[in-house]
């Protein structure tokens, strides 16, 4: 029972304490952040709470059972506890990253209140143990996802939040026809009773493709991935949240707690997806190598990482899927310093265009140290958090005989490092091509300076989350 309360505290005191901070608002606006803060960080307590019985690899379940194969059900299993661990944490380094970046915005009171509403549907997905629960969470997302990417209210960049929303609903709408196929065939929305099906009886194809469209969508992965860097126009707070923390993560996760721990589908998809993924992770880096707009580079870069983690989750083999996993982690980290990084250079310099920036490592030393260390990570270079999880994934590729595709990867991979090099050398090195900017605010450089060196702690160290990690991975492909 106490398990349970941390399960229903993780995803409802979020979900439902975001409708309180509209008020908070009109009485202080501290109030109100702080308050925003603590809603977040009691789904970070309560995650880790719950890793006690995930390392035991136990899992805690609630289930009440309704009419018509419905239910309101939820598990805390070492996939949905490293999920929520994962997505609170960064939440709560962004929210507090917030505190001083929103200060001077309008519409303070909808973002706080979207924010926190998004990690309660976040929550919520994970802990889901229905279909049906699974997508009312999805599209709770996907409505934050809209308010927060129209954030400043001007129709070009409204334009462009209507895009996310149409994108990622469409795909949920076929991934909800996908579920309505399995319901037909198994009888019931639950994952435990469609796992036991499904070991019988393969999922239907059609409803596979279906299902891998909302996924894809929502990730942003190749032919949906347009959506993603279109996003930027919203303040740096909320692409670090959408990127890193929160909503192209939930693609993957889903793709693995449905494909790799629930479903039993045809050996097609195991080859489909990589391919797709393969693809995804080329063009965008191609992408972000000739692009000029420092948060679409960093926007492109997410695309082409999400292309490795789905590699690493379709090897199938233990040592490929612990390194998807392990990078969902090291990626997060990583890519929310850099979207934070590039909000204080947006915000004291007022430019985005690359080819106008330079030498602000002089009087940006701390931002320029942090954004080094962090695209250390994301190119996979030792002793960083990305190089493990980079270097797993492509030995689990190895060993799953995935070689031609490997190579594919490994053209990405060496982009990543050209695009980032790059990328950092034309903002923080060279001369000066304007007034030089201050660095941001205390509470934002700390911000950044954390993640950088949770990015690197994160591969010195990254023996611990490891042992976890294998505590996740194992029940997912059914190894003792």
């Amino acid at each position: 029972m106490q398990y349970d309360f941390f399960i229903l505290s993780a995803i409802f005191v979020p979900l439902l304490g975001a409708l309180l901070l509209p008020a908070a608002g009109y009485v202080s606006a501290r109030l109100r952040n702080l308050l925003a803060l603590a809603l977040i960080l009691v789904s970070l307590v309560c995650s880790l709470k719950l890793l006690v019985p995930a390392l035991a690899g136990k899992v805690i379940t609630i289930d009440a059972r309704m009419m018509l194969g419905f239910s309101f059900s939820f598990a805390a299993d070492g996939l949905a506890v490293f999920m929520a661990c994962t997505s609170s944490f960064i939440s709560a380094i962004i929210a507090f990253y917030s505190f001083s970046y929103i200060s001077h915005y309008e519409n303070q009171n909808e973002y706080y209140c979207m924010i926190v509403l998004f990690v309660g549907a976040m929550m919520g997905l994970v802990f889901s143990q229905s279909l049906i629960l699974l997508y009312v969470f999805w599209e709770i997302t996907a409505i934050t996802s809209w308010r927060l990417i129209g954030f400043f209210r001007e129709r070009p960049f409204v334009v462009k939040a209507d895009k996310a929303f149409l994108v990622t609903v469409f795909g949920a709408l076929m991934m909800l026809l996908g579920f309505i196929m399995i319901y037909q065939q198994t009888g019931s929305f639950d994952l435990g009773v469609i796992k036991q099906q499904a070991a019988v009886t393969p999922v239907p194809d059609i409803a596979v493709a279906l299902i891998l469209i909302g996924i894809l969508s929502k990730s942003a992965t190749l032919p949906f991935h347009t959506w993603l860097p279109d996003a930027g126009v919203a303040p740096s707070p909320v692409t670090a949240f959408l990127h890193a923390a929160v909503l192209v993560k939930i693609g993957v996760y889903v793709f693995a707690r449905l494909f790799l721990s629930t479903f039993t589908v045809s050996q097609i998809w195991y080859t489909v997806v990589p391919v797709v993924a393969a693809a995804s992770a080329l063009v965008s880096a191609a992408a972000a190598l000739v692009e000029t707009d420092i948060k679409r580079i960093i926007a492109y870069s997410t695309i082409s990482q999400i292309g490795f983690i789905f590699f690493g989750l379709s090897t199938g083999n233990r040592i490929g899927v612990e390194g998807a996993v392990l990078f969902i982690l090291m990626h997060g980290l990583a890519k929310a310093g850099l979207f934070l990084c590039a909000g204080i250079i947006e915000q004291n310099t007022k430019i985005r265009d690359i080819t106008r920036m330079g030498g602000l490592i002089r009087t940006m030393p701390v931002t320029a140290i942090s954004f080094l260390f962090c695209a250390f990570s994301v190119m996979g270079l030792p002793p960083f958090g990305g190089f493990f999880s980079k270097y797993l994934v492509f030995a689990g590729a190895v060993k799953g005989g995935q070689i031609a595709i490997g190579f594919v990867f490994l053209a990405g991979a060496f982009l990543t490092i050209l695009y980032l090099l790059r990328l950092f050398n034309m903002v923080f090195m060279g001369e000066a091509r304007q007034v030089s900017p201050k660095e941001g605010s205390v509470s934002m450089v700390a911000c950044v300076a954390a993640l950088a060196v949770f990015s690197l702690i994160g591969g010195i160290l990254v023996a611990y989350p490891s042992l976890f990690i294998q505590v996740v991975v194992r029940p997912m492909l059914g190894v003792a």
